[in-house]
């Protein structure tokens, strides 16, 4: 049986990774809070850069990608600068601390599950007791609202759940459609909160709270807050899930009322036109920004900040993906739109940064262009814009072996195909990485290296019968040459043995060396040697968890475990597809893995 301690020891021993076994590696876990085996961390920004295809370079490069970034920005810390928080998952608030260096600041990753809060598809922080730190509403499931009160003080927040849900004064919890994100804010100036729930019929219901301090309940004012009825600017019906902000975007003193929805491509304004004593928001919607309106997949979930400094609120929006298209929204999903003068001007769609693919990326490790030093592939599940295919992008190291960086390079020339999973590995013996490749229907096909650092069409094309074929590289029976191991989507993992010669790989099928199971799906295999004895042992990323297997054989005669050891990795993230490589040339190997929302995410050896 495999012990925590010797799954510690082998992650030390990633260093004795053997020659040539370089193909993807891949594995996967529920994520979470960031806590890896001793000896390993999490590292979003490391000394080495990416950048992309025009040469800028890519902040927070591995955080991992977003897929439907519901973000706000809270001064959480009391420094005196906004915060930020995403959240990307249930029950999973991401924290982004602004951190100022000199007349700069930047975004410093610090978790993605602050504080182990649990706050089911919505979050909203608040100060609803009104000492001055901010508290935090989030959803009960299912529909309900969860308080959290802020029990820290202002530098030092610390949550502590209040109540199940919120209440009206007669004891009746309030129900807020778990589709929808709502607000609060002092719509009036009387010194009480206002909450306001966005309904499926376009409506609002607002409540206020019944006190001034402590934490409240609230009361119900009205279902049909200021006769607001959103209906899709196209087809003209009533419509669904939404997000609701408030911000004083016209400085007038009063705040004015922001919607997202799941029909609705734009952003929709209702200004405030009445006073702060007495708001008036009866006016017709309008699509913000003006003069240049934003226009995505739908589903908006807006934030305002003044984040340049400058007095004036700027725009975020975080696209959630609604009835256009979803797909579409999948890299381009986190938008900021700076405020100058009177127009806001687009700056990026993309704002924390991180390379991002699309969705379910695949990573991969090898020397592509001969030079001694690794570079990546990385694989997205389909094409965000055109939605026909999966693309495979090459990650080039244009620096040094101990001075990596990596430039995105234009999608390799492949066959349409949904779902590639890259490997890499010397198997014709010119010194050069070929990639072998599999796909979501079974497929697996060889594309041998060229001299310009390309891959030719298909020289071997596999049909595994094995639904979403993952691939890995490695010399399992000593014959000198790589063999292929593949996973599957059932959890079983099946050896292709290289009966071919040094320069031309045939692969037959050998043995299954894990079956399948109802306990894991997606087995995604990496072949390592983590114990150091001369035999690589498999690790697998399942969609439930790693786990890994021990080769008890000889490194002519594999023999794996009949029962997967999970192992303990809370920083993978979900589907991971981790690759194992010296990135930045000290010797140590480092882990890089795709995520669930596209991305990549890095673990180093602690120095």
């Amino acid at each position: 049986m495999l012990h925590r301690s010797w799954i510690l020891g082998a992650l030390g021993l990633i260093g004795g990774l053997l020659a040539g076994c370089t193909g993807a590696s891949q594995s996967g876990s529920d994520g979470g809070e960031t806590s890896l085996p001793e000896g390993y961390e999490r590292v979003v920004r490391p000394d080495f850069s990416m950048r992309g295809g025009d040469g800028h370079a890519i902040n927070n490069p591995f955080y991992g990608g977003f897929n439907t970034p519901r973000p706000q920005f809270v001064d959480i810390d009391g420094d005196g600068d906004e915060d930020l928080f995403v959240q990307e998952r249930s029950n999973r608030i991401s924290f982004f601390e602004r951190v100022t260096e000199g007349d700069s600041a930047r975004l410093v990753w610090r978790t993605d599950k602050y504080q182990d809060l649990d706050v089911g598809e919505w979050f909203r922080f608040a100060d609803l007791d009104q000492d001055g730190t901010p508290d935090l509403l989030a959803e009960q499931p299912y529909s309900y609202i969860r308080v959290y009160r802020n029990v820290g003080g202002p530098q030092t927040p610390r949550f502590e759940r209040y109540a199940d849900t919120l209440r009206t004064p007669d004891g009746t919890g309030l129900f807020s459609d778990r589709q929808n994100i709502p607000n609060v804010t002092d719509l009036d100036g009387n010194g009480r909160l206002d909450l306001c729930l966005g309904r499926l019929d376009g409506t609002v219901t607002r409540y206020e709270a019944t006190d001034t301090t402590g934490m409240p309940t609230f009361a119900r004012v009205t279902d049909n807050f200021e006769g607001i009825e959103i209906v899709n600017r196209q087809l003209g019906v009533r419509h669904g899930a939404n997000t609701l902000t408030f911000a004083d975007v016209d400085e007038d003193g009063d705040p004015d009322l922001f919607w997202g929805d799941f029909f609705e491509p734009g952003l929709l304004l209702i200004e405030n036109t009445g006073s702060r004593g007495n708001p008036v928001l009866s006016g017709a919607p309008t699509p913000f920004p003006p003069g240049n309106p934003i226009e995505t997949s739908g589903y908006n979930a807006p934030t305002l900040t003044d984040w340049t400094g400058n007095g004036r609120l700027d725009l975020f929006v975080g696209v959630l993906g609604g009835a256009n298209d979803a797909n579409t929204s999948l890299v381009d999903n986190f938008y900021f739109y700076e405020h100058e003068g009177d127009r806001y001007r687009l700056r990026t769609r993309q704002f924390t940064g991180g390379l991002d693919v699309g969705s379910e990326s695949a990573v991969a490790a090898g020397d592509l262009d001969s030079d001694g030093t690794p570079d990546l592939l990385v694989a997205n599940k389909i094409d965000p814009k055109k939605g026909t295919t999966s693309l495979v992008y090459p990650l080039h190291n244009t620096g040094t072996a101990t001075a990596p960086t990596f430039r995105r390079g234009d999608a390799l020339d492949l066959p349409s195909a949904y779902h590639y999973a890259p490997a890499l590995g010397d198997l014709t013996g010119n010194g050069r990485s070929d990639l072998v490749i599999g796909t979501w229907k079974g497929k697996i096909t060889l594309h041998k290296s060229t001299d310009d650092g390309g891959f030719e069409a298909a020289a071997v094309t596999m049909d595994t019968n094995l639904r979403h074929a993952t691939p890995a590289l490695g010399d399992l029976t000593g014959s000198g040459r790589l063999d292929l191991v593949v996973g599957r989507a059932d959890g079983g993992v099946v050896l292709f043995e290289n009966t071919g010669s040094a320069a031309g790989p045939a692969f037959e099928r050998s043995t299954t060396l894990l079956s399948a199971s109802t306990e894991r799906s997606r087995s995604t295999p990496a072949l390592h040697d983590l114990d150091g004895d001369g035999t690589l042992d498999l690790m697998i990323g399942a969609k439930e968890g790693p786990f890994v297997i021990e080769n008890t054989g000889t490194p002519q005669a594999p023999a794996f475990d009949a029962v997967p050891q999970p192992v303990s990795l809370d920083g993978v993230p979900r589907l991971a597809t981790p690759a194992v490589a010296d990135l930045d040339g000290d010797g140590r190997m480092e882990v890089v893995s795709g995520t669930e929302r596209g991305g990549l995410v890095l673990f180093q050896p602690r120095p």
